[in-house]
């Protein structure tokens, strides 16, 4: 398990009043059909923070899946791509000790204080990676957000490891600082 994934669930019953397994129980009761009932019902009735929120709904979505798991699945049949995805988290994880890396179903979502970067296994040959950089301009590589919408306001495609250059790593860096 991740070290700030770790270090998140050890803190969750100073910071929420619960632990994820009493969480769990809480969820389990509820069973909710989409992940975003379940984050807006722990944030509406139990004044949960989104970060915490988002991340008790996605380990109490699937009790025997792990973290690996997840993310494992998303590259089935995409194996050649996630060496992209490797590079990328193990220079994000370089940024700071305040970063939660929470898999979903289809996507790697990192969280500082708020989600600033997402990665989404898009295509067999791409990953799209979502930034959130607020009032930066597109270009022809830093493209609008495009299939993310909302969640992050700009998209970079990536097909190989040439694709994480110095560029990218500030584009991560300054959305990781905006993050606050």
């Amino acid at each position: 398990m991740d070290k700030a994934l770790q270090t998140m669930i050890d803190n969750m019953p100073e910071k929420t009043g619960k632990s994820l397994g009493e969480w769990k129980k809480i969820l389990k009761e509820k069973s909710f059909a989409k992940h975003t009932e379940g984050v807006n019902y722990l944030k509406a009735e139990y004044q949960v923070t989104h970060g915490f929120a988002n991340t008790i709904v996605t380990l109490s979505k699937e009790e025997d899946s792990t973290y690996e798991d997840l993310v494992v699945s998303q590259y089935k049949g995409k194996e050649h791509l996630f060496p992209i995805y490797e590079k990328l988290i193990t220079y994000i994880k370089t940024l700071g000790a305040d970063i939660t890396i929470t898999p979903k179903k289809g996507s790697v979502s990192i969280v500082r204080k708020r989600q600033f970067v997402l990665i989404k296994p898009a295509t067999k040959t791409r990953i799209d990676l979502g930034l959130k950089l607020k009032d930066k301009p597109t270009t022809e590589k830093l493209e609008n957000s495009g299939p993310f919408g909302t969640m992050c306001t700009h998209r970079v495609q990536l097909f190989g490891l040439d694709d994480i250059d110095a560029q990218l790593k500030d584009w991560i860096q300054e959305a990781y600082y905006k993050s606050v």
